[in-house]
C-alpha cells in the first residue's frame, strides 16, 4: 500500500496534474474484423514461426542483459485519478486478462503492484513523480530495469501512455537472485544475509535464474487517449502490464492492440495475436542462458499457444 499512498499524497499536493477525468463508456468486446491475424500471415509468404519470431524481436523489451520477465502468481491493479466507474472497468479488464494467463488478481484491499495514473499533463507529472521516489523506478539491483537513459525517455516522451517496469532476477522458487541495496534476510547481521541465495546449475545451456515482474507504473495522458473507448484503453493497458513491451516497436505489420493509437477504428481490443503472445509468454520455460535463445524459446511457446487456440498442430 505504500506506493499507492505516496502517489495519492503526491496527486493531492499537485492539483495542476490531478484532475478527476472520465473515459468514454465501455463497449462490448468485438473482434477486429479487418485485422490480419496470425493464421492469415502465411498468405504474405511468412510462416507462423517466422512471423512470431519477428514479432517477439520487435516488441520484446527485457531489462538490460536479462530475459523476458513475467508476473509470478498474483497481480494487484490500482487506477488513480479516474472516475470510479471507468477506473473499476479498467481494473476488472486488466485483472481478467491476467486471469487468462494463469495469474491470480488481487481482491479489494490488495497491495498494488500495478499503478495506473491518469492525468491531463503527463509531461509535467511524470518527472515530478520520479523525482519524488527515484528508488521506486531504479532499485539498484543488476538486471532490474532498462537503465538511466530509458528512465529519462520515460519522463520526456510525449506518448499517450508511458510505462516503466521493474523486474527481479529470481531462482525457480521466486527467491531473489541479485543483491538489492537495503535488502537482507535472516538476522541481517552476517555478510551472507546480504547476499542472494541461488543454486548454480552445471550447464552452459540452462540458467539457474529467470525474471519476474515486480511492479509496473503506467501514466495515461487523458487528452491523448480521447479517441479510444474504455475497452480499447483497458486492453492496451493489459498488454503493457502483463508483458515487457517496447514502446517504439513497429507493429504495423501485425494485428495487435499495440496499433490502437494509429488505427482506433480498426483495432477493437486484444487480438488473437495478442492473446497467443501473452499465453506463450506465460507458458514458456524461460531457462535459456542468453537473450536470443530465450526469445526463441518464447516464440516457440507462442506458436504452440496459437496452434492450441486453433486446434491445429502445424501450418
Amino acid at each position: 500500500m505504500l506506493i499507492a499512498a505516496i502517489l495519492s499524497a503526491f496527486l493531492a499536493a499537485t492539483p495542476e496534474s490531478a484532475i478527476q477525468v472520465s473515459l468514454p463508456p465501455p463497449v462490448p468486446s468485438t473482434p477486429a474484423m479487418d485485422a490480419v491475424d496470425l493464421g492469415e500471415l502465411t498468405v504474405t509468404g511468412r510462416s507462423l514461426e517466422t512471423a512470431t519470431r519477428a514479432f517477439v524481436r520487435e516488441v520484446a523489451a527485457p531489462s538490460r542483459n536479462r530475459g523476458l520477465a513475467r508476473w509470478r502468481g498474483a497481480i494487484c491493479v490500482d487506477v488513480l485519478n479516474l472516475q470510479a466507474p471507468a477506473a473499476r472497468f479498467i481494473v476488472e479488464r486488466v485483472s481478467e486478462t491476467a486471469r487468462t494467463v494463469g495469474l491470480t488478481p488481487g481482491g479489494a484491499g490488495c497491495t498494488p503492484n500495478v499503478i495506473i495514473v491518469t492525468t491531463d499533463d503527463a509531461a509535467a507529472f511524470t518527472p515530478q513523480f520520479v523525482a519524488m521516489r527515484p528508488r521506486l523506478f531504479r532499485v539498484g539491483g543488476a538486471g532490474m530495469d532498462q537503465g538511466a537513459a530509458a528512465l529519462r525517455l520515460f519522463q520526456a516522451t510525449d506518448r499517450p501512455v508511458r510505462w516503466w517496469t521493474v523486474t527481479l532476477p529470481v531462482d525457480e522458487m521466486g527467491r531473489n537472485a541479485v543483491r538489492i541495496p537495503g535488502y537482507c534476510s535472516g538476522s541481517c547481521l552476517l555478510p551472507s544475509d546480504m547476499a542472494p541465495g541461488v543454486k548454480t546449475l552445471g550447464s552452459r545451456l540452462s540458467s539457474p535464474t529467470e525474471d519476474d515482474i515486480e511492479r509496473v507504473f503506467i501514466i495515461v495522458d487523458v487528452d491523448q487517449v480521447a479517441a479510444l473507448s474504455a475497452h480499447q484503453l483497458a486492453d492496451y493497458l493489459a498488454m503493457v502490464t502483463l508483458a515487457q513491451v517496447d514502446a517504439d516497436a513497429d507493429t504495423g505489420g501485425f494485428a495487435t492492440i499495440l496499433n490502437v493509437f494509429d488505427d482506433p477504428e480498426g483495432v477493437a481490443g486484444l487480438t488473437q495475436w495478442d492473446e497467443a503472445y501473452l499465453k506463450g509468454l506465460y507458458q514458456a520455460q524461460r531457462m535459456s542462458v542468453n537473450q536470443q535463445a530465450s526469445a526463441s524459446e518464447i516464440a516457440g511457446s507462442i506458436v504452440r499457444a496459437r496452434r492450441a487456440m486453433d486446434g491445429t498442430t502445424g501450418n
